[in-house]
């Protein structure tokens, strides 16, 4: 399949995506600390059907790093499909990708035909005690001891225990989270979000919106897509068993099943 690759100059820095195939158009947005190579099992069997684009987002992969200033992923979304005459979408993100697909779906609703959260976060979202103290080891250990802790202590995170406990799956996490240059980690990040924040607003949700969730992922992932699916009544929730927070790359049998069913079902409506 041929594939197409490049780099968008947009909102003053540069961000590299990859696209495939023809028809509508859908978008794959990667998680924290990943890249592009996470959607690997999910790129060639949507681009079958669909014009599947996937990218870098800015500070993660071939993209380039924040400079400083503030911004935002969902503009700089928006500029990408611009930049690729791309008018609507429909967009698939998992993570920190789930989070800007869900505020850009509520920034710009008229250019997402149909939105699918893999394990996703959620804008707003009052994370427990535990969680958060567990996030905020990772920063500790980059600030005290440096990147490379940051990193081991980041890949061992309860995120990915299932994961690794696949040792092809875990081979490729390994490769991502020691290729991710660990900007964040080590600089004040000026990431600016959605407000108010989309826990707040998912009742105006409108466009179709499937929810993904691992049966092993964390309790704080499992209660986010709990409370989308409870405030956006159309929404079909779909729990993946055996898997964590990785579901695609975990059971990507399953998981490209459920999204093709989804997908190809709001291409033909």
């Amino acid at each position: 399949m041929r594939t197409q690759q490049g780099f968008a100059e947009v909102n003053g820095t540069r961000l590299y995506y990859e696209s495939a195939g023809e028809g509508l158009s859908v978008v794959l947005i990667h998680g924290f600390s990943l890249d592009t190579r996470m959607w690997d099992d999910q790129f060639e069997p949507l681009a079958g059907k669909f014009q599947v684009i996937r990218y870098d987002m800015r500070g993660f992969g071939r993209s380039a790093l924040p400079d400083g200033a503030p911004f935002s992923p969902v503009s700089d979304l928006e500029a990408l499909l611009d930049r690729l005459g791309i008018v609507q979408a429909s967009l698939v993100g998992l993570s920190k990708g789930g989070m800007v697909a869900l505020d850009f779906s509520l920034a710009h609703p008229q250019r997402v035909r149909s939105l699918a959260l893999l394990d996703t976060v959620l804008g707003g979202f009052d994370w427990s005690r535990e969680g958060s103290a567990r996030n905020d080891l990772v920063w500790q250990l980059a600030g005290s001891v440096g990147l490379q802790a940051a990193r081991e202590s980041w890949l061992a995170h309860p995120y990915f225990e299932p994961a690794l406990r696949q040792p092809q799956v875990a081979k490729r996490l390994a490769q991502f989270v020691a290729e991710y240059s660990g900007w964040h980690f080590l600089n004040d990040d000026h990431e600016q979000g959605l407000e108010p924040p989309a826990a707040r607003r998912l009742a105006e949700l409108r466009m179709p919106l499937l929810v993904l969730i691992g049966e092993l992922d964390v309790q704080d992932f499992r209660q986010i897509a709990d409370l989308i699916h409870r405030q956006v009544p159309h929404s079909r929730l779909e729990v993946i068993p055996d898997a964590g927070h990785m579901s695609n790359m975990e059971a990507p049998a399953q998981v490209n099943a459920l999204l093709l069913d989804f997908l190809w079902g709001m291409g033909t409506a």
